[in-house]
């Protein structure tokens, strides 16, 4: 096997500290083709869906890929924006906020770049712009509050798999989750308690998280806990009793079951329990994508509203909020603790490198 390596290195370039910021990804545009290419990567990922390859493959070519994507385009469609899908926009936002915090205080000595799963912006190529400038540290934070393999653990194995063809590797930091960290506690809570101060109030709050096949869980994956944990500091945070909120999921797929309870079931039964006004927050969505404006923000409002519902709002995700980026850069800091940024002497390097043959 031949390694990737960079022949016309230069010694006069200062080692920087890189900070990657990755999320799933978006379709190129709200079409049918492009959702065709962007669900074949995604769904074809093996820690995504978890069958038999050869039973999987035959499902996803011969019906899914036939039926889904001019669903899928119909609704992006909804909420495309003139600088793209929703995700896009704002993990870019969440970046150049995280860049200029960071500029604050390490100067050009830290660089920022933003990286998806899947689609456009693939994290091969913008791991090579950080090694291109002299990146030798690298912390690798997915945005996913909460550990899952097909979400965190999938960017760790495409991570690894560009890292696998390389010869010079970087120091690597990888965040893995921040499902109960305060920063981003405090953060949650304070979208609520802003909201809050605008509207009052419901009669309950719904924490919605991105729903996974229940089997995956007792396989051993942590993310039904740590949702739940979320919700718990969350809820203390906001000084709410045990009646005051719930957890649920949504965005499930395919006939096998799923982690319970279902957000839009949870919804549809409300009302006929007395409850007639609620507040819906995704605490595991970093950033308002289709699964959020559109899944929440209008289909489960519908399914509240026909149940007889009174009143329904979404409280938006986080996204480039400051109190989002102060508890980012917070984590990152965590994670750069250690290494130093010694001056260095681009000339007196090169001097030194020359005189041993390179």
């Amino acid at each position: 096997m031949r390694y990737r390596g960079q022949q016309d290195y230069d010694h006069r370039q200062a080692p920087r500290i890189g900070v990657l910021v990755t999320n799933l990804g978006t379709p190129d545009a709200p079409e049918k083709g492009a959702l065709r290419r962007y669900l074949k990567e995604f769904l074809s990922d093996p820690r995504v869906v978890e069958v038999p390859r050869l039973l999987w493959l035959f499902i996803l070519h011969g019906i899914i890929l036939n039926v889904r994507p001019a669903r899928s385009a119909k609704a992006y469609r909804t909420v495309w924006t003139e600088q793209g899908s929703p995700l896009l926009l704002h993990t870019r936002e969440q970046a150049s906020a995280l860049r200029q915090a960071l500029q604050k205080t390490h100067g050009d000595s830290v660089l920022v770049e933003f990286a998806m799963r899947y689609g456009s912006h693939p994290l091969s190529e913008q791991l090579q712009s950080l090694l291109d400038r002299g990146v030798q540290r690298l912390v690798v934070l997915p945005l996913y509050p909460q550990y899952s393999g097909p979400t965190t653990g999938s960017t760790f194995d495409a991570l690894a798999a560009d890292f696998r063809q390389r010869r010079w590797l970087p120091e690597l930091r990888f965040v893995a989750q921040y499902h109960d960290h305060p920063a981003y506690i405090r953060a949650l809570a304070a979208s609520v308690r802003t909201h809050w101060q605008t509207h009052g109030r419901a009669d309950r709050l719904i924490m919605s998280y991105h729903g996974e096949p229940e089997r995956y869980l007792h396989n051993g994956d942590p993310y039904h806990c740590h949702c739940h944990k979320t919700s718990r500091l969350l809820a203390e945070a906001l000084e709410l009793d045990a009646g005051d909120y719930l957890t649920c999921f949504q965005s499930r797929f395919g006939r096998e079951p799923w982690l319970k309870p279902y957000t839009d079931d949870t919804l549809r039964g409300l009302p006929a329990q007395g409850v007639k006004s609620v507040q819906v927050i995704c605490p595991g969505f970093s950033a308002d994508c289709l699964e959020t404006i559109e899944e929440i923000g209008v289909e489960n409002r519908g399914y509240f509203m026909e149940a007889g519902g009174e009143r329904y709002e979404y409280i938006p995700c986080l996204n480039s909020d400051p109190a989002h980026i102060e508890a980012l850069t917070t984590l990152i800091e965590e994670q750069m603790l250690g290494w130093s940024e010694k001056p260095f002497d681009a000339e007196a390097t090169r001097a030194r490198a020359r005189a041993l043959g390179a």
